[in-house]
């Protein structure tokens, strides 16, 4: 085999352990699917190769350098992900890029064994991890919510009571602001539930994702 011929083998096999991770976050309806994953493996993979063949003349190279880099600026990454709209969220998905990372690394270093074991780990890991916390035959939702009365976002929680598994109220200038991740039935269509949704009454629904 000649060493073109490994090295693509390497970002394919980086690239299809990727997808496979950000296909199940796509699942679940998360900012980071498919291609954010397929990404980041490409990449890992890419700069593991570059550490390993493009300074191997160059004296003093540490190529282990390069992997260190590579996770710190993965970690900038995920804080991004983290941190959006201000308040604590996507600690999965950030988590889920990371290791999607060391995937590619592995694999751009040839650890295929490694890389394909991980990537089923971290795949059974979240399938696990999901069907315990979302019981079966209900999906997540997403559901931002404003009112002039902070009163009444309160009573639409109230409303919909147990469906709600996290939120988050903040204000924004006269008006207040209030985020929600919903555990809906999955026979429920994305109609029906923005009927019922904009159905709650005093309050504004900006957006269902």
């Amino acid at each position: 085999m000649t060493l073109a011929l490994e090295l693509s083998i390497r970002l394919v096999v980086a690239g299809l352990l990727g997808a496979a991770i950000g296909y199940e976050r796509e699942l679940r309806s998360k900012g980071a699917g498919i291609r954010t994953h397929v990404l980041v493996a490409l990449g890992s993979a890419l700069f593991m190769i570059i550490s390993q063949y493009g300074f191997a003349g160059a004296d003093r190279f540490d190529a282990a350098r390069v992997a260190a880099g590579v996770v710190g600026g993965l970690g900038f990454l995920g804080g991004g992900i983290i941190m959006k709209n201000k308040h604590v969220s996507g600690l999965t998905t950030a988590a889920g890029l990371w290791v999607t990372g060391a995937i590619g690394l592995s694999a751009g270093c040839g650890l295929y064994w490694m890389a394909g074991l991980c990537a089923i780990l971290v795949l059974a890991s979240l399938e696990a991890l999901h069907f315990y916390t979302i019981r079966v035959g209900e999906r997540e939702a997403r559901a931002v919510f404003s009112a002039a009365d902070r009163k009444a976002l309160i009573q639409a929680l109230e409303t919909l009571g147990k469906e709600v598994s996290d939120c988050s109220l903040s204000r924004q200038g006269e008006r207040y602001r209030l985020e929600t991740q919903l555990r809906i039935k999955k026979k429920e269509t994305t109609v029906q539930l923005l009927e019922r949704l904009n159905a709650l009454p005093d309050v504004d629904l900006d957006s269902v994702e």
